[in-house]
């Protein structure tokens, strides 16, 4: 399977995660992003045994968008460091349902992880996450006779399915996301895109900004895409 590189030296790697493969591997018996760029490195660079690659952050199974992985472990450890500082930049396309009175807003709750469903839920500052993420909508239109919008979002904390439970808990589930109430065809479409990675490079620390416009129609259809820049810096 061919993953598209849009980036790679001889400390990290940044890739194109197609919808439908695992970031890693786990119980479901799917491809996963690790494995197959093990085996592209090791074809790549004729390495006979084991290669190392870190796995520095996720997106879910049917979420498709930018990933950055670790070929050294100082390299995994450095850039997990501007993940857990909150120094790891990341934007979203996400197609939900309704419409909004306001163009421009930001979601803000805690939340829960719920090991048992393997879900978010609302929590207090007590028991949750402090999650927050700032949105633009940029475009709306008619799907399955249902209104939907394309909102362009900036997360500010990565917890647990965070986007998708922040918006299905104010009143706009995520096209496809079935979990959180969701609607959409059975083709397990989820209409969620990660278009945009920045962080500082763990070595040369220079900012680095990769964008990937997504391919899948109902993403594309929304006129108002070409609003963002799709330059990779």
């Amino acid at each position: 399977m061919d993953i598209p590189i849009l980036f790679e030296d001889n400390h990290i790697i940044v890739c194109i995660k197609p919808a439908g493969v695992a970031s890693q591997g786990g119980e479901l018996d799917v491809k996963n992003m690790v494995d197959l760029l093990k085996d592209y490195l090791k074809t790549k660079y004729e390495k006979l045994g084991n290669v190392y690659l870190g796995l520095i952050h996720r997106l879910d199974l049917n979420v498709g968008g930018v990933m950055v992985f670790a070929k050294t472990s100082k390299a995994a450890r450095r850039l997990s460091d501007q993940v857990h500082s909150d120094d790891f930049g990341k934007k979203y396309l996400a197609i939900v349902k309704g419409t909004y009175k306001n163009a421009e807003g930001t979601l803000e709750d805690y939340l829960v992880k719920d090991e048992m469903t393997r879900s978010a839920k609302s929590g207090n500052p007590d028991t949750g996450k402090h999650s927050l993420l700032r949105y633009k909508v940029l475009d709306t239109k008619l799907f399955d006779e249902e209104q939907y919008s394309l909102v362009d979002i900036t997360l500010i904390t990565g917890r647990f399915h965070q986007i998708r439970f922040q918006f299905a808990h104010h009143g706009h589930p995520l096209y496809g996301d079935k979990k959180y109430g969701g609607q959409g065809k059975d083709d397990f479409f989820l209409g969620l895109f990660a278009y945009q990675l920045e962080f500082e490079h763990p070595i040369l620390r220079e900012k680095m900004i990769f964008r990937s416009k997504p391919e899948d129609s109902r993403f594309t259809s929304f006129s108002d895409l070409s609003m963002i820049d799709w330059r990779t810096l």
